[in-house]
């Protein structure tokens, strides 16, 4: 199926989606376009918001008219591919344009933030596909684990590039420096790094 009809069908969906209980994601993945219920955890939502507010303090030096948000979807449509990553390093004018995703060639960076009901999603297809719709930097964050993986330097369908971090680090991604003492794993009481 050629992707105008696999966008046709994800705005149908994203119209059925307005009508229905609760939050509701639409991606055009390797099988065509899917429809998920969203779900995420407190501690979820809380590292993303770590995440943006510290990308935030530093965009405004390193790249002036960016922003980190959660939200838009990002399409290549060569690939045939429509994402929803947990956050974006996109232009801030880009928000006030018409139309459902930011074009891939816009994008920074993405962040994922790894959930316990499907982890080879950032790890499989999120892995290949960011590579292919050349997004310089992808940021992986495991709570299940308490790790966090860096990817950068795309080629093709993968990342040459990969710097391993334990929660609790300072983790180098891209030009920004992200601090991660205060991010919490998933089932812990505390919620303190895990080293």
């Amino acid at each position: 199926m050629d992707y105008a009809k696999m966008r046709a069908i994800a705005e149908e969906l994203t119209a059925y989606a307005e009508h229905l209980e609760g939050a509701w994601n639409v991606e055009i993945g390797p099988s065509g376009p899917l429809l998920a219920m969203m779900s995420p955890s407190k501690r979820h939502e809380g590292t993303v918001r770590r995440i943006r507010n510290q990308l935030n303090a530093q965009l405004p030096d390193s790249h002036p008219g960016y922003i980190c948000e959660n939200g838009p979807e990002i399409e290549h449509p060569a690939i045939g591919r429509m994402r929803r990553p947990d956050a974006v390093v996109i232009p801030e004018d880009v928000l006030d344009e018409e139309g459902l995703a930011v074009d891939a060639a816009q994008v920074l960076a993405v962040i994922e933030i790894v959930s316990p009901s499907n982890p080879n999603n950032d790890y499989g297809e999120k892995l290949t596909e960011y590579p292919a719709m050349g997004i310089s930097h992808y940021l992986i964050v495991d709570p299940r684990t308490g790790t966090i993986e860096v990817h950068s330097e795309p080629c093709k369908d993968r990342y040459q590039h990969k710097d391993p971090y334990i929660f609790g680090d300072s983790v180098l991604f891209g030009p920004w420096t992200v601090e991660t003492r205060e991010f919490r794993r998933y089932g812990k009481a505390n919620g303190g790094p895990q080293r």
